[in-house]
C-alpha cells in the first residue's frame, strides 16, 4: 500500500493502473488498495482521486482559499474566459468536431486564434480529418482537459440527458445553432438558483 501511495506522489501526472500493477504483485486489487488509502486520508486536507484516467494526490476543495491566500493565483491551472468553457464543453460533448461546427453552434465564427489559444494551453488537440468537403481538422478533448475539470473521462461530464430533463439545454436548440439563447437562459436558471 505505501508503494503505490509512494507512486502517486512523486508522480507529476496521475498513475495508470498499468504503472501501479508495475509496483505491487499481480495478485493485489488495485481498487482495494486505492480504497484502503483513501481510508487513511479521510481526515487528511488532501485525498487521492481518480483523474485523468489515473491516480493523483490532490487536495480538498475546502482548502482552497487558503492556498490561495499562501501561494496566490487563481483557481484554475489555467484561466478560461465564459465564451472558451462553452468552446470547450461542445468539444467534450460532440468530439471530434470541426471548427466551422462550432462555428454553427455558436451563430458567430470561432476563429483560428481562438482555437490556438486553447490548443496552446493544451486542452484540445487535432482529431482525425472530418470526411466532409475538404477534409478540415477536427477537434478533441485532451488529457489536460480532463486534468482541468477533474475527470476521469469524458463519461463523467454531466450527462447531456440529464442537463436536457433538468431543463438547462436543449438538444434540438443547439444543433439548430441557439446555443448562445439557450446557454444564456441557462445561466440565468443557474444564476436564479444560486441565489436562492
Amino acid at each position: 500500500m505505501q508503494r503505490v501511495e509512494a507512486t502517486i506522489f512523486a508522480a507529476s501526472e496521475p498513475v495508470t493502473r498499468e504503472v501501479l500493477a508495475r509496483v505491487v504483485s499481480k495478485s493485489c486489487s488495485i481498487d482495494l488498495l486505492i480504497d484502503d488509502i483513501r481510508e487513511e486520508l479521510r481526515g487528511r486536507p488532501y485525498d487521492l482521486v481518480a483523474v485523468a484516467g489515473g491516480w493523483k494526490h490532490l487536495t480538498r476543495p475546502a482548502y482552497a482559499d487558503a492556498i490561495r491566500c499562501a501561494v496566490g493565483g487563481s483557481e484554475r491551472a489555467v484561466d478560461l474566459t465564459q465564451s472558451e468553457v462553452l468552446v470547450l464543453m461542445c468539444i467534450g460533448y460532440f468530439q471530434p468536431i470541426t471548427r466551422a461546427e462550432l462555428s454553427s453552434f455558436f451563430g458567430k465564427e470561432i476563429s483560428r486564434d481562438f482555437i490556438g489559444h486553447l490548443r496552446g494551453a493544451g486542452l484540445i488537440a487535432s482529431g482525425p480529418r472530418s470526411p466532409t468537403a475538404g477534409a478540415p481538422y477536427t477537434y478533441v478533448t485532451t488529457k489536460e482537459f480532463l486534468l482541468e475539470f477533474g475527470l476521469d473521462t469524458l463519461r463523467d461530464l454531466p450527462d447531456f440527458e440529464a442537463l436536457e430533463d433538468a431543463g438547462l439545454l436543449s438538444k434540438e436548440k443547439l444543433l439548430a445553432g441557439d446555443i448562445m439563447q439557450e446557454l444564456a437562459g441557462a445561466y440565468a436558471n443557474a444564476g436564479a438558483d444560486m441565489e436562492e
